[in-house]
């Protein structure tokens, strides 16, 4: 027994096998809380007196080797500080699960309570607080003109000792008192009342912070330091480029695909494109209260009507003011997508897009049975069809909205506390002077639209400085005239959409110069690269302008759901590829075209390209440092795995030529720093999150399904990067390269998997 303990405690491999069965326990945990619910799979698996024996494992296992194993002993300072942190984290939540208290305050607008219902082992209790909290009012802030929540507040009066003061309580805004935190939580639905969770856990707070500052010191010395694994790996690429260079051995092949033509014709477009484009500047206030110009709401429209955002002859613009002008002629016109063939076939609506009048027939919606049988599917049994018809129906709703005029919500109401704005439809609700006026300046770009009914724009332009000045009088907030400039900008260039072609064109160029280098290099092909890396360089920075636009016209940092953060990995995929192209151009290559293909990804696959308005618990500065690290990190991941597919096509069509398996060593390590790198993000970047998620519910850790996948991440790529201590995995290049490759299937897990097949509190988007 004591040789079989010595054996496992002076080698690396036990461990690794642990961990890998720790991340396997941690997935099914997040399945069990799917289909059984969070409290089977705390009992099953978080709170399982094996799952916490695994974790000892773990940490002997690193402990053991520290002592008894030379390749441990001979670790630098960055590596023991990095251990030595996840220990100290690990010390930490031990100490708030122990000694941690938590629970939650439900008070009416004017109660004062003291006591709070807290969730034990033996199950539900109460707990006498040190103070009283005593609600004076709950304000639930919208945005302007909108349903949608902006902050949720709660104005309390503290009770303590004899004493009594005021604050004010709402999200990312905490409340700390005599060792307790106080956040908003949530609200009664009547809006009078307010739900308000309190802890109290300086003791595992302080220990975790602490482990975390160390994690942040350890990540910097490691990867910064002399003797570390990073450090050798920069030295063995160095002793590594002096051997003759060989390009990737991978044929790619585009497939063009026709677009879909129309059943039947559109309007003919007889549109003053002058005053089309004019109208299109006008500033309009969205469903969810944002101020934008009309040409967004145009394009967010044809966007959601179909796939293509089109209507052939038709620019946006010309399409709206059309449509507004006259909507009885639209009626017949096929421009909404059928997203199921057997919705087509079941109703006889023919293939291609169809118009609004086609579901329709003898006055009936052909489509209520459907949906209404979808509706009365609970959501979890609701098949392809049932989702599909829904979809269709929310077409349907769209393009009814715009041929009555839902949507051009152009005139301020004065004096609504919502502040809202009217279309022409509910123009009623101005005072009669206004809507007079409104009703007025409206008909003027009606009659004035096409190119038959007036000579000249003049007119209609007249009309709309009308609306402008309108707007200006009427609204009670200040319309920014610069930020709704930018986005007329922004939506003239549609830069990630040229960015995504640009990078699969200079990728692909990039590659043929790196194929062409197996037959000799050359000056030529040396100067062509050259330019084509430069080319990559201004595209890069033409992303970044494209980011920065969309950053001042959201007023957020742009990655803050689905669209923007694959947007955003695009562009830390090309950053890493820029840091690394210096040691091989096959890097910058596989990383230029990695980023084109995620945006063209982005594109189809349906995400909402939409500048939106932030959800309460995003509105923090931490969604700027939490997500551009962590999301950072999927873009040297994603190298890692274009490079791990690279090494091992070139591996196997070079099978038994020193040349190739000399530069899939070479392109090895550079992988491997970039592999690296991403550990770093990715752990710091999940730390950064743990401390947001402090500031804002209360807790550092709550195995929500996104945190859990985020951890099984760190798991997978540190047993990635492990693999080398295992017996016969120090030089088997073939094995670290399926790993890198395979291992991003975690990665798509954690960003989209989560979002999309399992449930919890990040799903934003």
């Amino acid at each position: 027994m004591k040789t079989i303990i010595l054996k496992y405690l002076s080698s690396p491999t036990p461990s690794i096998i642990l961990m890998i069965i720790w991340g396997i326990a941690l997935a099914a945990a997040t399945v069990i809380e799917k289909y059984a619910g969070t409290d089977m799979a705390m009992r099953l698996v978080y709170l399982n007196p094996a799952f916490f024996l695994l974790l000892l494992a773990v940490v002997a296992g690193y402990i053991g080797c520290l002592f008894h194993g030379s390749r441990m002993r001979s670790m630098s300072l960055g590596g023991h500080i990095v251990h030595a942190a996840f220990i100290i984290i690990l010390i930490g939540a031990t100490a708030t699960h122990l000694l941690g208290r938590e629970g939650q305050l439900h008070l009416r607008e004017g109660d004062r309570s003291g006591v709070i219902a807290t969730n034990s082992a033996r199950g539900p209790q109460s707990l006498k607080l040190p103070f009283e909290v005593e609600l004076q009012q709950f304000t639930l802030v919208r945005y302007p003109g909108s349903n949608s929540p902006s902050s949720y507040e709660s104005r309390v009066i503290i009770h303590s000792d004899g004493h009594s003061f005021p604050a004010e309580i709402y999200m990312n805004h905490v409340l700390d008192h005599k060792g307790w935190r106080i956040y908003q939580a949530s609200f009664d639905s009547d809006e009078r009342g307010s739900i308000l969770s309190l802890t109290s856990d300086a003791t595992g707070r302080s220990i975790t912070y602490a482990g975390y500052a160390a994690l942040l010191l350890g990540f910097i010395i490691f990867i910064a330091g002399p003797r570390s694994r990073f450090s050798h790996l920069r030295k063995m690429l160095r002793e590594a480029r002096a051997a003759k260079a060989i390009g990737l051995v991978i044929m790619l092949s585009w497939a063009a695909t026709a677009a879909a033509q129309y059943a039947h014709e559109v309007p003919y477009n007889d549109v003053n494109k002058d005053l089309a484009r004019k109208f299109g500047e006008l500033p309009v206030q969205s469903s969810g209260g944002r101020i934008m110009p009309l040409n967004t709401l145009a394009i967010d429209l044809l966007r959601q009507l179909n796939k293509g955002g089109k209507v052939p002859g038709f620019g946006p613009d010309e399409f709206l003011l059309s449509i507004t002008n006259n909507p009885r002629q639209w009626m017949p016109a096929p421009i909404i997508d059928i997203p199921n063939k057997s919705i087509a076939h079941k109703h006889s609506l023919g293939t291609g897009p169809q118009a609004f009048v086609s579901f329709f027939r003898e006055g009936e919606y052909i489509l209520q049975k459907d949906l209404d049988e979808a509706h009365r599917t609970p959501l979890p049994h609701r098949n392809k069809f049932h989702k599909d018809i829904i979809r269709l129906d929310e077409k349907l709703m769209l393009l009814h909205a715009l041929l009555t005029w839902e949507h051009l919500r152009l005139f301020p109401i004065s004096g609504d506390s919502d502040q809202r704005w009217a279309s022409p439809m509910h123009l009623a609700r101005l005072d009669s002077v206004d809507a007079e006026r409104a009703n007025e300046l409206f008909g003027i770009i009606c009659r004035n639209s096409t190119t038959a009914s007036s000579s000249s724009p003049s007119a209609g332009i007249a009309a709309i400085d009308g609306i402008l000045a309108f707007q200006q009088s009427r609204s009670t907030f200040a319309v920014d005239s610069k930020r709704i400039d930018t986005e007329l900008r922004y939506n003239r260039l549609d830069p990630f959409r040229l960015c995504q072609l640009l990078y699969l064109l200079l990728g692909g160029a990039l590659l043929a110069v790196t194929f062409a280098g197996m037959y000799g290099s050359n000056r030529r092909l040396t100067f062509l690269g050259r330019g084509l890396g430069i080319a990559v360089l201004i595209v890069f920075h033409f992303q970044m302008i494209g980011m920065s636009m969309r950053w001042h016209i959201g007023g957020y940092a742009p990655w803050s759901n689905a669209y923007e953060t694959m947007v955003y990995v695009a562009w830390a995929s090309l950053c890493g590829g820029l840091l690394l192209a210096r040691r091989n151009l096959a890097v910058l290559a596989l990383a230029t075209l990695f980023s084109g293909i995620i945006l063209f990804v982005a594109r189809i696959s349906g995400m909402n390209p939409a500048i939106g308005l932030l959800v309460p618990v995003l509105k923090s500065p931490w969604l700027m440092f939490h997500v551009a690290v962590i999301v950072a990190a999927y873009g040297f991941f994603g190298i890692c795995c274009m490079l791990g597919i690279y090494n091992l096509a070139l591996l196997r069509c070079g099978r038994g030529k020193v040349i190739a398996e000399t530069r899939a060593a070479e392109l090895t390590l550079i992988s491997e720093m970039a592999m690296w790198i991403g550990l770093a993000l990715m752990t710091v970047g999940t730390f950064l999150g743990a401390i947001w998620a402090n500031e804002s519910w209360g807790r550092y850790w709550g195995w929500d399904p996104k945190e859990t996948w985020a951890l099984i991440s760190i798991l997978t790529y540190a047993a990635v990067l492990h693999l080398r201590l295992m017996r016969g995995g120090g030089n088997n290049i073939r094995l670290f390269n399926l790993a890198g490759a395979l291992a991003f299937l975690v990665v798509l897990m954690t960003y989209f998997g989560v979002n999309y097949l399992l449930s919890g509190m990040h799903s934003y988007q």
